[in-house]
């Protein structure tokens, strides 16, 4: 008789499923996508419409005026920049050259200073010498793309003083599917997702971690001007480099966008999940 509990190792099938995901798109980095800064700008723009979902993140999280908090994977500062008008103190961990670039020019639009910005993933994160530990919340949200997922929590909980805060995908997103159906034509091989937030529950259950959980569903709708903008912004991620590439890309996407209000939109949308817990000194989760 299988013990589920003893016998299937939950943090083994999160990097079986991790590398099956990168191995189906090579060089397809989360960082490396995000190395411009036009592309990083656009993703800031198109957070801003996601104000409701920003600010509902900031409202639903533990803190207060005098509070410290730990951002990984911190994008442009989409939530670094808001905790940071509301906290004392915030660390921003993104690897991404461009990210990282736009998150000090709003910065300095929205007139914010005391985010310190650590420019590395979170694997290469050294908690006692590249951090001020500890942190009153740790956050990482949708930025779960580490290839050891318990090793990565037990860092947080390293760098964490009280709460911790992990936003994950449920099921298949609209652009999980999107790429399902043009990665064969566009590379001849199937593409895999990555782990969900269904491995990662098992993974900090048998970690003795039993973390609250909220799902709750999101709209992602991305405009473009024109269809050119629409395939130049998204060749990067489709890893569409040859002219003939960017010719099934832009026939996909005139096909799958609507022209609304003036604009091309992709809809899109995806199942949520928030998982937070508090660690608790006695046992150190």
């Amino acid at each position: 008789m299988i013990n589920l509990e003893k016998d299937i190792d939950w943090n083994e099938i999160w990097k079986s499923q991790m590398k099956q995901s990168r191995e189906s798109s090579p060089g397809r980095d989360c960082a490396c996508i995000w190395n411009s800064r036009d592309s990083a700008l656009k993703f800031w723009n198109m957070c801003q419409r996601e104000q409701s979902r920003i600010e509902r993140t900031i409202w639903e999280t533990e803190m207060t005026d005098r509070s410290r908090i730990l951002d990984i994977g911190a994008g442009p500062g989409t939530l670094a920049i808001p905790f940071a008008k509301k906290a004392a103190h915030v660390t921003a961990v993104e690897p991404a050259d461009g990210m990282c670039t736009v998150m000090r020019e709003k910065m300095s639009e929205h007139s914010v200073e005391n985010i310190a910005i650590v420019q590395k993933r979170w694997e290469e994160v050294d908690v006692a010498h590249d951090l001020e530990a500890p942190y009153d919340v740790v956050i990482a949200s949708f930025s779960l793309g580490m290839f050891d997922i318990r090793d990565a929590v037990e860092k947080m909980i390293q760098a964490s003083s009280r709460y911790i805060y992990l936003y994950h995908f449920a099921g298949e997103t609209s652009w999980s599917r999107q790429w399902k159906e043009l990665w064969p034509r566009l590379h001849g091989r199937d593409y895999i997702s990555g782990p969900m937030s269904d491995v990662l529950y098992n993974v900090l259950y048998q970690m003795g971690i039993y973390p609250n959980i909220i799902t709750f569903q999101m709209r992602h709708d991305q405009r473009y001007h024109t269809l050119e903008e629409a395939v130049i912004e998204l060749a990067p991620q489709a890893r569409a480099e040859t002219e003939e590439q960017k010719a099934v890309l832009r026939d996909y996407l005139e096909r799958a966008m609507k022209w609304e209000e003036g604009a091309f939109v992709l809809h899109g949308s995806s199942t949520r999940v928030k998982m937070w817990w508090e660690k608790q000194p006695d046992n150190n989760r």
